[in-house]
């Protein structure tokens, strides 16, 4: 309670803090402060002859225990050249050691289903019952062979315990435990058939058959109607593990001998061009497509936010290990955002204040993006918790317009 307390204080006071554009400084801070525009104005001294930033007046002042709780990672901006890639269309699959169908061992009629295309169920979760005569019928065979076999016990033992005072024959008392022994023998091969095909504790006649999931996943697909008949061929459900997924991107035969195992991969789908995917190459296809003269170049992707789907389509630009083109300024892709719909970098400052930058962005490749202005070499932008500092921006810019 103390901790949730503590933080919510802290919002408060970020959001105040925003409102106003700077902290007001600690006892025994000052000269730091001072110290720090003193570095920042011999750091605009050092590049005067560059184009100047474009005056913005947002900054965004942290304790530094807030820093750490919000995950703020920083990298420097660097004069370097893009990776050559070689982009490859594709779509989103499933993998197939992730997937799992719903069928029925035994003929049958469904008669319950609980599931729906696009469910979350748990592995072992009841989602369907079928109605199966035959499975009755079993279930009463072992019922009555079980009872006979222990029946036909109880007379071998009367009959082994008389043999042994000489009042019955050895032969009859053998014969008695052969017969036992093979009822027992017959009682256990058909529970163990009805354990074959799902259905409850032997001794049970009720003809119902319970499908349960066999993994944990999402329901892809459903073909199962109350009252219909099915067989062992009828597929009821398709469900599928979608925490991870392949994305197959097709590679011409002319690019094969430039792409390698393990090569860094960056997709950008159709649905999502503005949130690319990071992946490796981890198999290229042994045999080409005599249609399209492509082969298969298979990525794993990680279903972040849940945003991929089967079938999505995309392009997958898989870098060739080469650099192309002049040296321009590079940062990371994730410390790029938007705000009013233009991007923007939070550049950390001397004094540990975070500050707005306005960018031109140009040309991107495997998670680095071109910086055309708005940002110099050597300035720390911010790459993880950028989304945490503008949701604090907004909430001043929120209290200063209250």
């Amino acid at each position: 309670m103390k901790q949730y307390l503590s933080w919510h204080l802290y919002w408060m006071a970020l959001i105040l803090v925003a409102a106003c554009g700077h902290a007001p400084d600690q006892p025994g801070q000052g000269d730091d402060k001072a110290q720090a525009k003193e570095q920042e104005g011999e750091h605009t001294d050092e590049h005067k002859d560059e184009p100047e930033h474009e005056a913005v007046g947002k900054r965004v002042v942290l304790p530094a225990d807030v820093v750490q709780a919000m995950g703020i990672r920083t990298a420097p901006a660097r004069m370097a050249r893009l990776r050559e890639v070689i982009q490859l269309p594709g779509e989103v699959v499933a993998d197939p050691d992730r997937m799992a169908r719903l069928t029925s061992p035994i003929a049958g009629r469904i008669v319950q289903v609980d599931l729906h295309e696009g469910a979350t169920v748990t592995v072992n979760e009841a989602l369907a019952v079928l109605a199966i005569p035959e499975l009755g019928r079993i279930g009463a065979a072992q019922a009555g062979a079980a009872a006979k076999a222990k029946a036909m016990r109880a007379n071998a033992n009367r009959l082994q315990e008389l043999a042994g005072q000489g009042l019955a024959p050895k032969q009859e008392a053998l014969a008695a435990r052969a017969d036992a022994e093979a009822l027992e023998a017959e009682a256990a091969a058909l529970a163990k058939q009805l354990r074959a095909l799902g259905a409850g504790s032997p001794g049970e006649t009720q003809a119902r058959l319970v499908l349960r999931a066999p993994l944990a996943g999402t329901v892809v697909q459903r073909d199962a109607v109350l009252g219909t008949p099915v067989d062992t061929q009828h597929v009821l459900a398709t469900i599928a593990d979608l925490s991870e997924v392949w994305f197959l991107g097709r590679l011409f035969e002319r690019d094969l001998d430039r792409i390698r195992v393990g090569a860094a991969v960056e997709v950008v789908l159709h649905a999502h061009p503005k949130a690319p995917f990071a992946g490796t190459v981890e198999a290229v296809a042994s045999q080409v497509d005599p249609a399209s003269r492509t082969v298969t170049a298979r990525i794993r992707l990680h279903n972040r936010d849940n945003l991929l789907r089967l079938g999505l389509f995309g392009s997958a630009a898989v870098g060739t290990g080469e650099q192309e083109g002049p040296e321009s300024l590079l940062v990371p892709r994730a410390a790029v955002t938007e705000i009013n719909g233009k991007p923007a970098v939070f550049v950390r400052q001397a004094d540990g204040d975070f500050e707005l930058h306005p960018v031109t962005l140009g040309q991107a490749a495997l998670g680095d993006i071109a910086v055309l202005s708005g940002l110099r070499a050597g300035e720390v932008v911010v790459v993880d918790g950028v989304f945490n500092l503008k949701s604090v921006l907004l909430r001043g810019s929120l209290a200063e317009e209250d």
